[in-house]
């Protein structure tokens, strides 16, 4: 039986190309694959082999998916709305004759990765506090990410947004990639924005463009490298010759 829950749906999805240009049997095989996917770990046997399967992924087939979305959906309809979703980078999905693994990229984005049951009632202090802690912090905090547990970023805080992108694009590339401390990442990119200056579109630019690098994926694995390698990553990423790496993730920004 499912597990009883609940998702989050962001009103910006209206805005999105995914939303606005998908058909209506399309829209209802969105929110049931996000529906269907795991909110928590959970072991699964995948290719004979026992595997562990993160929050935002899960196993299944084209007939249930059919079954879980309801009258009116056929398998075409999935196999088109798979493909489909997979170009916009909303997913991925790998088949064996088992069954089918999907992975939503982008689901950090759209839901909570920790449990974070008081952050409604604490918002507005944590807020408040949050701007005043910014104020007073110097370029020595960056020796002290591992001493900055007073710090409580928000989830739609754009440096936790940038956190759970570079993530989602990592996990992506390696779908077992171990969910790191996002609070302490959010920390190294607010270095990136208020200390060094950086834009946010230009961050995700490069973040995206050395995720699709078949060197820079290997390498840019925490916003500490990206700061590091940063200039190197922006001239490489504006370079013209590299643009082909760079493809629509219109249904991954969430800003």
């Amino acid at each position: 039986m499912q597990e009883q829950g609940w998702i989050k749906i962001f009103r910006i999805l209206l805005d999105k190309p995914i939303w606005l240009q998908s058909t209506p049997e399309q829209k209802t095989i969105l929110i049931t694959l996000l529906l269907m996917a795991n909110h928590k770990d959970k072991e699964w046997e995948w290719k004979d082999k026992k595997f562990k399967a993160k929050p935002g992924q899960f196993i299944t087939s084209l007939n249930s998916i059919v079954k879980k979305c309801g009258k009116g959906i056929s398998i075409q309809n999935v196999r088109t709305a798979l493909d489909r979703f997979k170009k916009y980078e909303f997913l991925t999905y790998e088949s064996t004759k088992t069954g089918r693994l999907i992975t939503i990229v982008n689901w950090g984005l759209y839901q909570e990765l920790k449990d974070n049951a008081n952050k409604g009632i604490n918002k507005g202090v944590t807020n408040n506090q949050q701007s005043t802690n910014k104020e007073l912090t110097t370029n020595k905090n960056d020796k002290n990410v591992k001493n900055d547990k007073k710090y409580n970023y928000m989830s739609d805080s754009n440096e936790y947004r940038l956190a759970t992108y570079l993530f989602n694009y990592i996990r992506n590339n390696n779908p077992n990639a171990k969910e790191p401390n996002f609070q302490n990442w959010s920390r190294h990119f607010d270095y990136i924005l208020r200390i060094d200056k950086r834009d946010i579109e230009e961050v995700k630019a490069v973040i995206k463009w050395c995720q699709h690098d078949s060197f820079w994926y290997k390498n840019i694995l925490s916003p500490d490298k990206l700061r590091k390698q940063y200039d190197r990553l922006l001239i490489e990423t504006n370079n013209p010759k590299n643009n082909n790496k760079v493809v629509d993730n219109s249904a991954i920004d969430e800003f």
